[in-house]
Parts: structure tokens; C-alpha cells; sequence
């Protein structure tokens, strides 16, 4: 059975709206604010993670950032992304164009949960907070991998909905990233 886990990008306050300040947002743009030093260190953490993935999971609007910028690169991380399975989580997605990208149509909790029975190891899901914020409300997330960054945005779209149900998370990893960044690592605590 595979393991959905979660690695965002997100500020100190939870925010992980428009890291890179293409979509508009007015707080967007704090991922290019990093030194590169801190830059490096998040490269090297984004290769390892996808290195060990067995899938890469992902919603529309991420897919169409990454695949106008990833076909075309080079590299051991590049390579890795670009071969690996790909399953985007969309009603409007017609006909990829990413190498090894299927749609994953109709009712998103069903689609997640039978590719979680079908695959085996770590299937990864980048940005997309909307598909993310909807696994984590159906308990479908097994870990957590945030790189958080030195900001306090204040407002913005934050990568835990409200809920009115607690969920345990046990601390699994710290690491310092770079000399601002820090990538905490927390496996999902299931009841019982």
C-alpha cells in the first residue's frame, strides 16, 4: 500500500498560498526571497524526496506550473521528475502533455484511495493545496514534510482547513535547510 505524503513549501503562520508570486496573491512571492545558500540546501532536499518517490500526485493548476517549466530541464532531479508516474487530480485536465502523467477524474477521495491500494512507497504531493487540504480533511495523508521559511505573511490560504476533529501528528524529523529554512517531518497519528 502506498503512503500519500504531503511536502509543501509554507510559511511560519501555515501559509502556502503563491509561494513564488505568479498567481497574485499580494503576499505572494516569499519563496524568492531566500538567500542561495537556503536555495541549495531546499534543491537538494526536493531531489532526495523525489529520488525516493514512487509517484508524484498532484493537483490541475500545480501541474500546469510544473509542466511549463520541468520537460525541458536537465539534471538527476529534472530526469527524475520527468520519468516518473504522475497522477494529476482533475475534472478539466483533457490530454497531458508531461511524460507519464494520468488524470485522476471523478470523486478525488475515491480516485486517492484506490491509487494509495495500487502503488506501493511514497506517492508525493507538491504544492496543490486545495487537493491537499481534501486529503488531509479525509484522513488519507500518512506524513507531512514541511519546509518552512523565515516569513509571517499575516493572511493567505493555509495548508490546514478548519475542522472541528483534532488530528495527532509525532514529530519525525528536524533538519535545518540552508541557513533559514527548516524541513520538519511529522508522520500521521491514526486513532486506535
Amino acid at each position: 500500500m502506498g503512503r500519500i505524503v504531503i511536502s509543501e513549501n509554507i510559511t511560519l503562520d501555515g501559509v502556502v498560498e503563491d509561494p513564488t508570486g505568479d498567481a497574485g496573491f499580494a503576499q505572494g512571492g516569499w519563496f524568492n526571497e531566500i538567500p542561495d545558500e537556503d536555495r541549495a540546501g531546499w534543491a537538494e532536499v526536493e531531489t532526495d524526496e523525489a529520488l525516493r518517490a514512487e509517484a508524484l500526485l498532484l493537483g490541475r493548476r500545480t501541474y500546469e506550473y510544473l509542466v511549463a517549466r520541468w520537460p525541458s530541464r536537465t539534471g538527476v532531479w529534472a530526469d527524475r521528475l520527468n520519468s516518473m508516474p504522475k497522477y494529476v487530480a482533475s475534472s478539466t485536465l483533457a490530454d497531458p502533455s508531461w511524460a507519464n502523467t494520468t488524470v485522476l477524474t471523478g470523486d478525488v477521495v475515491n480516485e486517492v484511495s484506490k491509487l494509495k491500494d495500487r502503488l506501493d512507497g511514497e506517492i508525493v504531493l507538491n504544492g496543490s493545496g486545495e487537493l491537499a487540504r481534501a486529503l488531509i480533511e479525509h484522513a488519507l495523508v500518512d506524513e507531512l514534510r514541511l519546509v518552512v521559511y523565515p516569513c509571517v505573511l499575516g493572511s493567505g490560504k493555509r495548508l490546514f482547513p478548519e475542522t472541528r476533529d483534532r488530528t495527532a501528528m509525532r514529530l519525525t524529523g528536524a533538519k535545518a535547510v540552508g541557513q533559514g529554512l527548516a524541513l520538519l517531518t511529522y508522520d500521521v497519528v491514526r486513532p486506535g
